[in-house]
C-alpha cells in the first residue's frame, strides 16, 4: 500500500490523531512544569538575597566589607552580584561598578540591568536585585543571576526532543502497521464478499483465531449467510411445491367446469359442478392463506402483541374444542394439567400451534385410540405435550415433517396441505421456545418454554 493511500485510512488517521493529542498533552505538561519550576527558582532566589541583605545591613561597615568579599569568593559560577557604595555612589566593595540605574532602594527585589567588570571587560546582566540605604548613608546592593531557568528550559527541550519525537514516530509507525493489517483483512473479506455477490452462496468469510472484533464479525456474518442460504433454498423449492400442490386442485376445477359445460343438462347439474369447482378453489385459497400466515409469523410481525398467557387455561379450552370431534371418531381425549404455567407470548398464535398439533393427533389416530394433552414442568421448563396412538413419525421423517408441503407417503391421501407442523415450528421459533418430535409408535410432540426465555422477555418489556 502506498503512503498516500495509507494516510487516508481511518486507522492511520486515528493513530495520527492520538499521537497529536499525546504531543499536545506532553507539551502542555512540560510547559506547566517549566513555568512552575521557573517561578519556584525565582521566588527562592528572591528570598535568599532578601535574607542576605537583612543580615548584611545589620553589620558594621568593616564587617559588611568582609562579608561581601567572602560572599563573592564563595561563588565559583559568578552568578552573585554585590556592591557597597558611599553616598556619592563610589564603590567601597563588591563586583558592581555602581548602583544599578533605576533600582529602587526600597528593600524589595526587582529585575534590573546591571554591569560589572570582568576579564573580558564590562559585562551587562539582567538579574534579580535588591538595594537599601544603610543608616550611615551608604548604599548596599545585592543581586543574583537566575540563569537556572534558562538551563532548565534547555534540559526540558532536550527531554522533549529525546522523548516526544521518538514517541510520535512510534505512534505513527504503529498506526501504519495497524492500517496495513486492517486493509489486508478488509481486502480478504472483500474477495469473499465478491464471490458471495456473484452467487456462490456456499462461500463464507474466513474464520479468524482469537476474540478480536473481526473474528466476532466474521462469525456473525457467517451465521447470517447460513440463514440466508437456507432461506434462499427454501424459496427456490417453494415454487415447485406450490406449483405441485396447487396444480392438482386447479386442474380438477378446470376439468369439472369443462365437463359441466359439456354434460350438464339441467340447472341442478350445473349447480352441482359449480359447487365442486368452488370447493376446489376454496382449497387453493386456504393453501395460499396458510402460506401468507407462515410468512407473517416468520417475519415476527406479531411479537409486539406478546403478553402473559396462562397455558393451563389455553389447553383446557383446546380440550373442550376437540372433545366432541374426538368422541365422533371414537377416540379418548385426555387433558392432564399438572402445572399452572404462565409464559410470555401471543395467546392466539400459541392457541393456533396447539390446535394444529391436536388436530393432527385426532386426524391420524384410528378409532378406539387415545389422544392426550398434558402440561407439566421438567428441567426448568414448562412443557406442553400432545401424544397420540396413531402411526407416529419415523426417525427419518422427524426433520422432514417440519418442512413446507411435506406429506408422508402413507398419509398422502389424508386431507391437508402439509403446512401444519411448519406453522407450529414458525410459532415456536417466534416465541423462542423449543419444539421436539419424538419418533416411534404413536406421535409425541412437545413445546417447551424455558424459564430463562420468559424471564428475559419480561425484563425487556420492563
Amino acid at each position: 500500500m502506498r503512503l498516500p493511500e495509507l494516510a487516508r485510512t481511518t486507522t492511520f488517521r486515528s493513530a495520527a490523531g492520538a499521537a497529536g493529542a499525546f504531543a499536545v498533552f506532553v507539551l502542555v505538561l512540560f510547559g506547566f512544569t517549566y513555568w512552575k519550576t521557573d517561578r519556584y527558582l525565582v521566588t527562592r532566589s528572591d528570598h535568599v538575597i532578601a535574607s542576605q541583605l537583612r543580615v548584611m545591613a545589620a553589620l558594621s561597615p568593616e564587617q559588611e566589607t568582609d562579608i561581601i568579599q567572602y560572599h563573592l569568593s564563595e561563588d565559583p559560577r559568578g552568578v552573585q552580584f554585590a556592591g557597597l557604595f558611599r553616598p556619592d555612589r563610589t564603590r567601597i566593595a563588591g563586583n558592581l561598578d555602581g548602583p544599578p540605574p533605576g533600582l529602587e532602594l526600597d528593600g524589595a527585589v526587582h529585575s534590573i540591568g546591571v554591569t560589572r567588570s570582568g576579564q573580558s571587560g564590562v559585562e551587562a546582566w539582567t538579574v534579580r536585585a535588591i538595594g537599601t540605604t544603610l543608616p550611615d548613608g551608604d548604599v548596599l546592593v545585592l543581586g543574583r543571576d537566575v540563569d537556572e531557568a534558562i538551563e532548565l528550559s534547555r534540559v526540558v527541550g532536550q527531554a522533549l526532543a529525546l522523548g516526544l519525537i521518538p514517541a510520535l514516530v512510534l505512534c505513527l509507525a504503529t498506526g501504519a502497521l495497524l492500517s496495513m493489517r486492517v486493509e489486508r483483512r478488509i481486502a480478504d473479506v472483500n474477495q469473499h464478499v465478491q464471490r458471495i455477490v456473484a452467487g456462490d452462496l456456499r462461500e463464507r468469510l474466513p474464520k479468524l483465531a482469537g476474540d478480536d472484533p473481526f473474528a466476532k464479525l466474521a462469525s456473525i456474518v457467517n451465521g447470517m449467510l447460513d440463514e440466508i442460504e437456507a432461506l434462499i433454498h427454501a424459496i427456490a423449492g417453494i415454487g415447485n411445491d406450490i406449483a405441485h400442490d396447487l396444480r392438482t386442485p386447479l386442474a380438477r376445477v378446470r376439468l369439472m367446469l369443462e365437463r359441466g359445460r359439456t354434460n350438464a343438462q339441467t340447472l341442478e347439474q350445473f349447480r352441482l359442478v359449480a359447487d365442486k369447482a368452488v370447493a376446489g378453489i376454496d382449497q387453493s385459497l386456504a393453501m395460499t392463506t396458510a402460506l401468507l400466515r407462515l410468512v407473517e409469523i416468520e417475519n415476527s410481525r406479531r411479537s409486539a402483541g406478546f403478553g402473559k398467557v396462562a397455558l393451563a387455561d389455553l389447553l383446557h379450552e383446546v380440550g373442550e374444542l376437540y372433545e366432541p370431534i374426538a368422541e365422533g371418531k371414537n377416540i379418548v381425549l385426555r387433558v392432564d394439567l399438572t402445572h399452572a404455567a404462565v409464559v410470555d407470548g401471543d395467546r392466539d398464535l400459541l392457541m393456533e400451534a396447539v390446535v394444529n398439533l391436536v388436530d393432527n393427533a385426532v386426524k391420524f389416530t384410528p378409532a378406539g385410540g387415545c389422544v392426550e394433552i398434558s402440561l407439566f414442568r421438567d428441567n426448568a421448563e414448562s412443557i406442553i405435550r400432545v401424544k397420540d396412538t396413531g402411526a407416529g413419525i419415523s426417525e427419518l421423517e422427524r426433520d422432514a415433517v417440519l418442512k413446507r408441503f411435506y406429506r408422508s407417503e402413507k398419509l398422502r391421501t389424508a386431507p391437508g396441505f402439509g403446512l401444519g407442523l411448519n406453522l407450529v415450528a414458525a410459532i415456536v421459533k417466534l416465541h423462542g421456545f423449543r419444539l421436539t418430535i419424538h419418533p416411534g409408535s404413536g406421535c409425541v410432540v412437545e413445546i417447551a418454554s424455558p424459564d430463562s426465555v420468559a424471564d428475559s422477555k419480561a425484563g425487556e418489556r420492563g
